[in-house]
């Protein structure tokens, strides 16, 4: 099934194109439609499957054009993630005029202040440095639809949940709500009943293991 049967908005399906995607990865047909349909989604999937690409898209076609407001937040355990996903994001939206703020700590506060100033609909953020822009008033989750907590089981093997929860206490509770994890631990079970209403789960092949179509190189 190509990407244009899915729902997607026509100019998110050509920032699909444009990055040479011709069909969707098994993540990205099951959690689509899922999120289309606005459920609550629990999945699991090897590195290298897509589940960007699986939360991003319908996340943007139902944002639509911008409004200057936060209504998506997508969190992420490090720096790296959080920028690799950013620019995944920016990518996709790149027909549209969706605004996108990079939030991580270890570098000033200037520049990301501006991107929120500016107006941004979607935040990709570490815990650590959203809570510390929350604090200073300069950015807001009041009017968050869609929250992702992306690579969750990481978050608490870093010990961010206790941040993870103080964030999600400042979104609104009726929202859309989308947990990517390769394991699902006892604090990761009390998470999801906790933010979440009856997700729907899926998982494709083995936890903790790379799609044999990647490759490493150092």
């Amino acid at each position: 099934m190509p990407f244009s049967k899915l729902g997607l908005s026509e100019p998110v399906v050509e920032g699909v194109k444009a990055m040479g995607y011709v069909e969707p990865t098994p993540i990205q047909l099951r959690a689509i439609p899922l999120i289309m349909e606005g459920r609550d989604v629990i999945g699991s999937a090897q590195t290298g499957t897509g589940k960007t690409a699986a939360f991003a898209l319908p996340i943007q076609t139902k944002l639509g054009e911008s409004n200057g407001k936060t209504r998506c937040l997508i969190l992420e355990p490090t720096r790296e993630l959080a920028a690799q996903v950013e620019t995944a994001l920016r990518d996709f939206c790149r027909f549209t005029k969706i605004r996108v703020a990079l939030l991580y700590g270890g570098v000033g506060y200037g520049r990301q202040n501006d991107a929120l100033k500016a107006g941004a609909d979607i935040i990709v953020a570490t815990p650590g440095r959203l809570l510390d822009h929350l604090g200073r008033g300069a950015a807001r989750l009041d009017q968050v639809q869609f929250l992702v907590l992306d690579e969750a089981d990481r978050m608490l093997d870093m010990g961010f949940l206790p941040d993870v929860r103080r964030i999600v206490e400042h979104c609104p509770r009726q929202r859309h709500t989308s947990l990517f994890s390769a394991t699902v631990p006892p604090q990761i079970e009390t998470l999801i009943q906790w933010a979440m209403k009856s997700p729907e789960t899926i998982q494709i092949g083995q936890r903790r293991s790379p799609a044999e179509t990647d490759k490493h190189e150092f």
